[in-house]
């Protein structure tokens, strides 16, 4: 039986508008937003709660684009003897596609590394935090507290960890952003009895990040934690669940490069296992320094 031409004709109209919209609704608008309980978000946020807040903002806004890690971990990996000038050079004469939150990384071969090998967490962890930005925010505020509370939590000369009522974990060095090494098992518990807490977070490497790397963001990436608000680059990193196949997040003077990958011309030399295995344990790599300058 067919329907009455009022309605066919109504039908055609509501699909035309939906295609002048937003086209035909493809599997990214049609998924439903992830809801995540806040003990769910404190696992989820552990292993990386206590890092300093630039890397950690940026640790999140590159989660939201987990189908580009572990090609980034790979570069990472293949130019980690490179620092400084140098490898932000590299960086730019290798002409990336990959967003600069995902770029912003490549000087962590060990940040790469760890979320490219469990490319699940990162996956929820970006999801999260596009959905439930305020909730993650929240979460990493919750573990904090409990690291500071139990005596792991403290100011060094690494880092400068502020009272509250937000804990801010800041470089003491701007340029200079270190890697804290940490078990969550251990620091967001009570201390067993003569247990030493003064060694359960090791500051044992960093990265210096100059002024070449302030096109991905450093020096001008923090949280507002009070309005549960990030900046990245200077401006607020606004990319959510529902807009997330169409923003685009403006890094200043950062040239977005669409064209095809160049050739690549630098020398590629994957890190050893000793090397993978010191930056797991916390102890400086070949171009990492033990303390800033």
């Amino acid at each position: 039986m067919r329907a009455p031409p009022l309605l066919q004709k109504t039908v055609l109209i509501v699909l035309s508008l939906a295609l002048i919209a937003g086209g035909t609704p493809g599997p990214v608008s049609g998924q439903a937003a992830p809801s995540y309980k806040p003990a769910e978000l404190d696992k989820l946020v552990s292993r990386i709660a206590l890092y300093p807040d630039p890397l950690l903002a940026q640790i999140l806004a590159a989660a939201t684009y987990p189908d580009q890690i572990p090609d980034a971990a790979k570069w990472a990996d293949e130019h980690h003897y490179q620092t400084g000038d140098d490898l932000a050079r590299d960086i730019t004469e290798d002409h990336l596609a990959w967003d600069p939150s995902v770029q912003a990384l490549l000087p962590f071969p060990s940040v790469l590394e760890m979320m490219a090998s469990d490319m699940d967490w990162t996956t929820q962890l970006g999801n999260a935090f596009l959905a439930q930005r305020q909730d993650v925010m929240e979460a990493v505020q919750r573990m904090r507290k409990k690291a500071k509370e139990y005596g792991y939590l403290k100011s060094n000369e690494q880092v400068v960890v502020s009272g509250g009522p937000y804990i801010e974990i800041l470089p003491v060095n701007q340029g200079f952003i270190c890697v804290p090494v940490y078990d969550p098992l251990i620091v967001f518990a009570p201390p067993v009895p003569g247990f030493f807490v003064g060694g359960a977070i090791v500051f044992g490497f960093g990265v210096t990040l100059g002024f070449a790397f302030r096109p991905w963001g450093w020096g001008t990436t923090r949280f507002i934690w009070d309005r549960h608000e990030v900046f990245i680059a200077g401006g607020r990193w606004e990319r959510t669940w529902v807009n997330r196949g169409s923003y685009v997040h403006h890094y200043g003077d950062f040239h977005r490069w669409t064209g095809p990958r160049g050739v690549e011309h630098h020398e590629l030399i994957p890190r050893s296992a000793a090397e993978r295995s010191a930056a797991r344990l916390g102890h400086a790599r070949p171009h990492e320094e033990h303390h800033h300058h």
